[in-house]
């Protein structure tokens, strides 16, 4: 697979000892500073900066450190943290900015860093492309040696984290169930933080890969293939439900009591559900999320707002609609009364609350949302391929008056027999084909759809 520096609206991605070096870190934490630094007129800034637990995290978030401080900007330093911790601090301190470095579900070899907004979300869109522009550019402004930034340590992420996920469900009646959990921390920035929050919700925890050394004990990704082990100690234990989180704890995948894996779409559809049992409000959420979003809000009578892949795309309509609730597809549920980014913490004490407050086991919660069955493929593409693949693609349709065509996100078709999309993926050099049906026959003959002609142009 081709190497290059992933640069967009997610951020920062590239692979150690190959496109990611401690040069491009601070590169581009002078950029970040000299964007502060135009924002915020002869006002001294400040950002945190939190790290997953990746080995390369230290060496990274020294190298951003040391340009932020160049540009005049004070650090304050939040040792290993998830990410959703990481904004949360960077809205609870008041900062201008945050930055969490992480390459969230990529392999080891990959680390990566994001940018945040005051109010803790990803940057926008437009707000990522001036950072490229700047760093492009060179164009720096750095300070003498009596203008120079500060560092600071704070140790308070953990607990203010748990506090404020508390905040928004009922401890008590979780915590009277006295559920059993297991958890796959995967040896991340989870490992920590999870146990505090089970804890104050009165779990039994069985905790799988709870060494925050970056020693990843399974492929990173929370798919089916990489969580076998979950599922039989889900068995072995007799929980309740098993939990899977990502490096940086943004992202939750459920495992029901049965040991099954129910997969990442359900995280955000389950706790929608609960969210609209007991607040009225639209949602949001990505081009390539589960139709089981539209089927949960059309029963509430709300409406679903969708928007290009990226959390901080998703945020943007969060914000401009007025929403209650948000997140992606990929087990990442969005909660604004806590913060405005995914957060694996939100999602599993919104499981466990609406498996206390209904009685009902996961697997028949899981069973009350209409079913899709949705297919998802990635494979290598080299860079400027992607609008040819979209365009050759959107041609197939012309004429067909059956076909709705969305542009906003790569390209995505909508179909009486369901859906397919294809783009390139903001964090990895590769593309992404997802296929959503009533059943996988029709998923898997739209995605070879789209598919041979991604082949046929990415072949020449």
């Amino acid at each position: 697979m081709e190497d290059r520096l992933m640069v967009s609206v997610s951020g920062i991605r590239g692979t150690i000892g190959g496109t990611l070096t401690p040069a491009v870190a601070m590169d581009f934490g002078m950029a970040y500073g000299t964007m502060l630094a135009g924002a915020n007129p002869g006002k001294a800034c400040t950002v945190v900066i939190g790290r997953d637990t990746r080995p390369s995290g230290g060496m990274i978030a020294s190298a951003v450190t040391t340009g932020l401080l160049a540009t005049g900007v004070s650090v304050v330093d939040l040792g290993v943290v998830t990410t959703p911790g990481t904004a949360f601090m960077t809205t609870k301190l008041g900062c201008q900015g945050g930055v969490i470095v992480t390459a969230s579900h990529n392999p080891p070899i990959y680390n990566g860093i994001k940018f945040l907004q005051p109010n803790g979300c990803a940057l926008t869109a437009s707000a990522a492309n001036k950072l490229k522009d700047i760093w492009q550019s060179k164009q720096y402004i750095t300070k003498d040696f009596a203008g120079v930034g500060s560092v600071s340590r704070n140790g308070q992420t953990h607990g203010l984290h748990v506090d404020a996920v508390c905040g928004v469900v009922d401890v008590n009646l979780i915590a009277s169930k006295r559920f059993k959990v297991v958890l796959d921390s995967i040896n991340g920035a989870g490992c920590v933080v999870s146990p505090m929050l089970l804890g104050r919700l009165g779990c039994e925890l069985a905790h799988l890969n709870n060494e925050p050394n970056g020693q990843f004990a399974h492929e990173p990704e929370p798919i089916a293939k990489n969580l076998t082990s979950l599922g039989e100690a889900v068995r072995k234990h007799k929980a309740a439900v098993g939990f899977a989180q990502d490096p940086d704890a943004d992202r939750l995948v459920v495992v029901d009591e049965n040991g099954t894996f129910i997969g990442e779409e359900y995280t955000l559809a389950l706790a929608t559900a609960f969210v609209l049992r007991h607040r009225k409000g639209n949602v949001a959420t990505n081009m390539v999320t589960s139709r089981m979003i539209d089927e949960i809000a059309k029963a509430a009578g709300v409406k679903v707002f969708r928007s290009p892949t990226g959390e901080a795309n998703v945020v943007e309509i969060m914000l401009r609609e007025g929403c209650i609730f948000g997140g992606e597809g990929n087990g990442g549920a969005i909660e604004p009364r806590v913060v405005l980014t995914r957060s694996s913490f939100v999602g599993m004490a919104y499981i466990l609350q609406y498996m206390a407050e209904t009685g009902k086991t996961l697997s028949q919660l899981v069973a009350e949302i209409p079913s899709f069955v949705m297919l998802k493929t990635k494979f290598p593409c080299p860079a400027g391929v992607a609008p040819a693949v979209a365009a050759k693609t959107k041609s197939l349709f012309v004429g067909d008056s059956t076909a709705k065509v969305d542009e906003s996100d790569g390209l995505r078709v909508d179909l009486p027999q369901g859906w397919v999309s294809v783009r390139a993926s903001n964090t990895e050099p590769i593309m992404r084909i997802t296929a959503e049906a009533r059943d996988e026959k029709t998923a898997e003959e739209l995605v070879a759809r789209f598919r041979k002609v991604a082949d046929e142009v990415i072949g020449k």
